[in-house]
């Protein structure tokens, strides 16, 4: 990478998108590689960088991120453990935060949901030495700290270390609770020099014997070591230096441990840095809203991109194009209208796509990896230097020409200014024209109209212009490409509060050729803005109907669901009534082929029984048919009714009433049951001799009832009154002792159980029956009587 390189890299201030990428990153040696990221020239390693953002974001977005806290650096600790040296409890930890935090991203990898993608080869070269991780933090636990399970023989000492130290208690306790408590200056025990001690008054110390430890600043208290536990405390520090020894050991059998492993935590610490640069680089993009560009060998285009460094809520997003249909763009516009931000962007989110980093566009942005970029930007004038703002850019365009070729990125801004208008837009065309022929892109900002006319008439160079309002004498920071832009010096100065008669006299110096050039801008302008508006207005057009066409489809999807709903339910319903029909036929087909089984003796008589019945049936139906039946003759006319009279309405046959009254007008009042109604004398029949009548009614439905009997096996009296049912049951025993029939069946229901009763009373009279018991289970229970016939 050349001076000049780097030197642009600082001009388009990547260094500060860095500074953001290194606070995403969690380890300290992880910010500081995002600090010296440096753009690849490698189309490549470029393209793998990018797909290795993409899959960090989609992994978070899914499942968040790996842990990476506490990975602090390991390689010097592990090359002296190698060394033979023993690490100390912190240097320990550290390793273990390593094999803790390698372990924590294999798991995270290996979980649940997580798809295939061009990191997880990273993830499964961890080798989390779950062993010694659990050995290192089980034995430490904390930097000054050694736990007693480290080994055997360390919670062996601390346990005499204890039992002693309380024995030297003990002794102290019993000096302070004596008579020689009066010599002490509190009745306290206390430490000096690892040894317990007690503070003895000065002029007392010759009353407790012992060895003196310390004496106080004052001189009035000494601290003394009385004889009776000098041996204690002698036994106390021979089993503390055993503890430091020990511990000693165990750190050196750790650091041995890890010293055998070096190179796999070594590698994993590596492979940790990498995954953390990675997924910070996927933090960014998700803070930024940016996604991954595509590459593309020879052409930018950039879909509503945005300046990384400014404010999202407030920077304007904008289409920006360079080499496809043409290689050079030059760009016009107003002062502080956005051309040097628009240069930056190009050439920043060139450089971040070069590092990996997601850029904030829309998708389907293309992106050429450039072996340089290179910008000259700023005014650069130094007097110490004796270098004037015009001398600072040609230097910069010197460097820039000789390096540039046709895998260069050129960024002008402000090109030929600082000196003769003319001679400055002559030399910025020719300069243009000679980058163009090393067959780099370039991308230069200008006030030159003699650079707009360039554009306009070079093939392979394009207008763009930052867009100003000039109603509210503001740029609105919108790039327009294939529109040249302009200045609006005069708008400006007016509304930074230049007098008007200045301006006036401004505008009579200026050349009529320009003056008409400058108008016709003026014209397209206008011309442009009043066709954006109508493109606009026919985009929330296309946009409403889109949407209109979408709410229909919807609705028709809607709508075929519910059908197919509504279908599917009327086939299950269909389904579960054919299934239950079938359960039904089932269970009758078993219970025919019970009943038949029961019956082997008597199947000749059924079948006789059963023809005689269908012969009878079909000999009813054929009748009918031929209307052989005769037919009710109309009942006469009656008297007219009066009340307290029984009548019978003629047009709903069968139903009774008692007149109630007969008004003036002959309408009659009648109760019928609970209701009360009204009719005209010629709507209802007097009723006379209802005795006679109900017992022919009586007889009549009887023999309907039993016309179609035959000799069956069965009777069902189910409906029928106990007269009724006490009459039928005797014509169809009569049929069955005819049909030699010796078994047969009576249904009388359940109910009230008062036709069942007169059934079975009428049994045990009745001369044709031999015994009778009531069904069992699965003929009906105590709803059917089965009788045997003699």
């Amino acid at each position: 990478m050349t001076d000049l390189f780097e030197k642009s890299i600082q001009t388009l201030e990547l260094p500060k998108v860095l500074e953001q990428l290194a606070g995403q990153a969690v380890t300290e040696e992880g910010k500081e590689r995002a600090l010296a990221l440096r753009p690849s020239t490698d189309p490549d390693e470029v393209k793998r960088r990018l797909a290795e953002t993409t899959a960090a974001v989609s992994l978070m977005t899914l499942r968040g991120a790996p842990s990476f806290s506490g990975v602090k650096p390991v390689a010097a600790s592990l090359q002296r453990a190698d060394m033979g040296g023993a690490l100390n409890t912190r240097e320990l930890l550290d390793i273990a935060a390593v094999l803790r935090a390698a372990r924590g991203a294999k798991e995270y990898a290996d979980g649940e949901g997580n798809s295939k993608t061009c990191i997880d080869h990273l993830f499964r070269s961890l080798s989390a030495n779950r062993f010694l991780e659990e050995r290192i933090t089980g034995s430490i636990l904390g930097e000054n700290e050694i736990a007693d399970a480290a080994s055997p023989e360390l919670a062996s000492i601390r346990r005499h270390i204890r039992a002693t130290a309380s024995k030297v208690r003990d002794i102290l306790q019993k000096l302070i609770s004596s008579s020689q408590a009066r010599y002490l200056q509190e009745a306290i025990i206390t430490q000096r020099n690892d040894r317990f001690v007690v503070p003895v008054k000065s002029e007392c110390k010759n009353e407790i014997p012992g060895l003196v430890h310390d004496v106080s600043s004052s001189g009035g208290t000494f601290f003394i070591e009385p004889m009776g536990v000098v041996k204690a405390n002698n036994e106390l520090r021979e089993l503390q230096a055993r503890e430091e020894k020990e511990i000693a050991r165990i750190l050196a059998e750790l650091s041995a441990e890890c010293a055998a492993h070096r190179e796999d935590i070594a590698q994993d610490y590596d492979l940790l840095l990498l995954l953390d640069g990675i997924f910070a680089r996927a933090r960014l993009s998700i803070r930024m809203r940016a996604c991954e560009p595509a590459l593309s060998s020879r052409g930018i285009y950039l879909r509503r991109a945005r300046h990384p460094l400014l404010d999202p809520a407030k920077a304007v997003a904008n289409d920006l194009m360079l080499g496809g249909e043409f290689d050079t763009l030059v760009i016009t516009g107003p002062n502080t209208g956005g051309k040097t931000v628009t240069l930056k962007t190009i050439g920043l989110l060139t450089l971040m796509a070069q590092c990996g980093l997601h850029i904030p566009v829309d998708g389907e942005s293309t992106v050429t990896v450039f072996r340089r970029v290179l910008a000259d930007v700023g005014d650069e004038q130094s007097i110490a230097q004796s270098l004037s703002t015009f001398s600072s850019h040609m230097t910069n365009i010197v460097g820039i020409l000789k390096e540039a070729d046709s895998e260069t990125l050129i960024l002008f801004d402000e090109l030929g200014a600082g000196t003769d208008p003319i001679e400055g837009a002559a030399l910025a065309a020719a300069i243009i024209d000679s980058a163009r022929g090393l067959g780099a892109l370039v991308a230069a900002t200008t006030h030159y109209a003699e650079l707009k006319v360039y554009a306009m008439t070079t093939k392979g160079v394009e207008n763009a212009s930052c867009e100003f309002n000039v109603d509210s004498l503001a740029p609105t920071y919108r790039l327009l490409i294939g529109i040249p832009g302009k200045s609006n010096a005069f708008a400006i100065s007016e509304r930074l509060g230049l007098p008007q008669y200045i301006i006036q006299k401004a505008a009579a110096r200026l050349d009529a050729e320009n003056v008409r050039f400058e108008d016709v801008l003026t014209q397209l302008d206008e011309q442009r803005q009043a066709m954006e508006q109508e493109k606009e207005n026919a985009r929330k057009l296309r946009r409403e109907m889109e949407e209109s066409a979408q709410k229909a489809r919807s609705y028709r999807e809607t709508l075929e669901k519910e059908r197919a709903k509504a279908v599917e339910k009327a086939q299950a319903e269909a389904r579960t009534i054919l299934e239950e029909a079938r359960a039904a036929a089932d269970e009758t087909f078993q219970a025919l082929n019970e009943m038949r089984r029961r019956q082997q003796k008597e199947e000749d008589w059924q079948a006789v029984n059963e023809a005689r019945a269908g012969l009878r049936h079909r000999l009813n139906e054929a009748e009918a048919k031929l209307g052989a039946q005769p037919e009710t003759p109309e009942p006469p006319p009656t008297r007219p009714a009066q009340a307290g009279d029984r009548v019978e309405l003629v047009k709903m046959a069968g139903t009774q009433a008692t007149v109630l009254s007969v008004g003036r007008d002959g309408v009659l009042q009648l109760q019928a049951g609970i209701l009360k109604i009204t009719a005209r004398q010629d709507e209802v029949r007097v009723l006379e001799g209802e005795t006679q009548k109900q017992a022919q009614t009586f007889i009549q439905r009887t023999e309907r009832k039993l016309r179609s009997l035959g000799a069956a096996p069965e009777v069902d009296l189910r409906g029928m009154m106990t007269d009724e049912a006490i009459g039928a049951l005797d014509l169809f025993l009569d049929n069955a002792v005819i049909g030699k029939l010796t078994q047969v069946t009576v249904i009388h229901g359940k109910g009230t159980g008062a036709v069942r009763k007169a059934v079975r009373d009428h049994l045990k009279r009745s001369r044709y029956v031999k015994s009778f018991r009531p069904g069992r289970y699965g003929e009906g229970e105590d709803g059917v009587t089965v009788v045997e016939l003699k």
